[in-house]
C-alpha cells in the first residue's frame, strides 16, 4: 500500500544531518527549525502566515477556535471522513452537522451545506468545515459563496491535501485557516505525528501560537487555555528537507493515477458507468488532484480485498463507518439512511496502492489481479 522506505533511501544522507542539527542544538521544542519551516510552508500554500503544531488533529482544533467557535455553537462538516474532523469540532466545544457528500468526488455536498444553512435550526453555524478528501478539494467556489452569504469563515482539512489547488489557488490559502497533518503516511510526512495550521489573517496566527503553547504568550503568563500541541523541533527538520521534493512527489503521483487510469480502461474495470465493477471517482476541472489515496468503488469490495491480499497487494478502505454511525456521535440522533451517499460509498470504496516511487510493473499487477477477480 504504501513503501516509506523508497522515499528514505533518496533523503537518508540529508533526514540524518537534518536530525543531528537539532540534536546538536539541544533544542527540540519549537525554536529555529520550527519558525524556519511555517515560513516556508506559508510561502509554499500561499498563505500569511503558519503555525506549526503536534498533530494534525491539534491544527484542526486550533483553527476552529482561532476562527472564533465556541461552545454551543455548530460547525457544519462531512460524514464521510476520519474522525478528527468531526471530533476537533466537539474539542472546540461545538456539535458537528453531519452531511452527506457528492456522490461523484466524495467531497462535502455544497447543495445540502446551504440546505442547511437556509433551514437555520438550534444551533448557531458558526463555521464551515469541507475536508478536502482523498488529495481533491471540495468544491470551494459554491463553498465560498455561502460562506460570504451567511457569513461563516471556512476552516478548511487540508489534513490530506498539502499542495492541492482549486482554480490554482493552494490548499491552506482558500479559507481564514488551515489544518494540515504530517503523519507518516501523507504526501508531506514527518517521522512520528506533526501538524500545521496556515491562514491569511496575522492576528489569527499570534492566537494559534498562544493557544498551541497553554494560551500563554510569554512563559508563565496564561491568557486564555490552551493546550500543549507544540511541534517537536526534529520533526520541522525533517519536513524542512522534504518540501523541496513536495511538488515533484506530488507530480509522480499524478502521474501514477494517470497509469491507473489508463490501465483500468484498458482492462475494461474503470467505466463510469452505475453497472461497472469498478468506478474511479471523478476528479473536478477545477481542483488540482494530488492524490494523497487512489481510490474506487468497487462491486463486492470486501472480497476485492482478501482477494488483492492474498496476492500480497496492501489495500485500505477510507472509510469504512461513515462519522454519523460511530458509536461516539449517536448523541446527535442521526440513524443508518439518513446520510445514502456516504453509506453507500462506505461500502464500496478502497484504496489501491499509491506512492510516488510506485512502478508501472506494480500498478499492472494491481489491475491484472483486479481484472482477474472480476472475470
Amino acid at each position: 500500500m504504501l513503501d516509506l522506505q523508497r522515499q528514505y533511501k533518496q533523503i537518508r544522507d540529508q533526514v540524518l544531518a537534518a536530525v543531528e542539527r537539532v540534536c546538536a542544538s539541544q533544542h527540540f521544542v519549537l525554536g529555529l527549525e520550527v519558525e524556519a519551516l511555517e515560513q516556508e510552508i506559508a510561502a509554499f500554500t500561499g498563505a500569511a502566515a503558519a503555525v506549526g503544531c503536534a498533530s494534525g488533529t491539534d491544527a484542526l482544533w486550533l483553527g476552529l477556535v482561532a476562527a472564533g467557535v465556541q461552545p454551543g455553537d455548530a460547525v457544519i462538516t462531512t460524514a464521510f471522513s476520519f474522525l478528527a474532523s468531526a471530533s476537533a469540532i466537539v474539542r472546540a466545544g461545538a456539535r458537528p452537522v453531519l452531511l452527506d457528500v457528492d456522490p461523484h468526488t466524495l467531497n462535502l455536498d455544497a447543495a445540502q451545506v446551504e440546505a442547511r444553512l437556509r433551514s437555520g435550526g438550534s444551533y448557531k453555524v458558526r463555521a464551515l468545515l469541507p475536508v478536502h478528501l482523498y488529495g481533491q478539494c471540495a468544491d470551494m467556489d459554491a463553498l465560498q459563496r455561502l460562506a460570504d452569504e451567511f457569513r461563516v469563515p471556512i476552516v478548511e482539512d487540508a489534513a490530506q491535501a498539502v499542495g492541492a489547488a482549486w482554480r490554482n489557488r493552494k490548499a491552506g490559502s482558500l479559507g481564514v485557516a488551515a489544518a494540515f497533518s504530517f503523519y507518516p503516511t501523507k504526501n508531506l510526512s514527518a517521522y512520528g505525528d506533526a501538524g500545521l495550521v496556515t491562514t491569511r489573517d496575522p492576528e489569527f496566527a499570534e492566537h494559534i501560537r498562544r493557544l498551541r503553547n497553554h494560551g500563554s504568550p510569554r512563559r508563565y503568563l496564561h491568557e486564555e487555555f490552551g493546550w500543549n500541541a507544540r511541534m517537536d523541533a526534529i520533526q520541522a527538520a525533517i519536513l524542512r528537507v522534504k518540501l523541496p521534493h513536495l511538488e515533484q512527489w506530488n507530480q509522480q503521483r499524478q502521474q501514477r493515477a494517470a497509469t491507473y487510469d489508463q490501465l483500468l480502461t484498458q482492462s475494461g474495470l474503470g467505466s463510469a458507468t452505475a453497472d461497472s465493477a469498478l468506478r474511479p471517482l471523478q476528479i473536478s476541472p477545477n481542483a488540482h488532484h494530488v492524490f494523497h489515496q487512489y481510490v474506487v468503488r468497487a462491486k463486492r469490495r470486501d472480497q476485492l480485498r482478501q482477494f488483492l491480499t492474498d496476492r500480497n497487494i496492501g489495500t485500505e478502505i477510507y472509510y469504512p463507518i461513515p462519522l454519523h454511525l460511530q458509536p461516539c456521535f449517536a448523541y446527535l440522533g442521526l440513524r443508518e439512511g439518513n446520510l445514502p451517499i456516504s453509506e453507500q460509498a462506505s461500502k464500496e470504496v478502497i484504496a489501491l496502492p499509491m506512492f510516488p516511487e510506485l512502478t508501472e510493473n506494480e500498478q499492472k499487477w494491481v489491475v491484472e489481479s483486479m481484472a482477474e477477480f472480476y472475470s
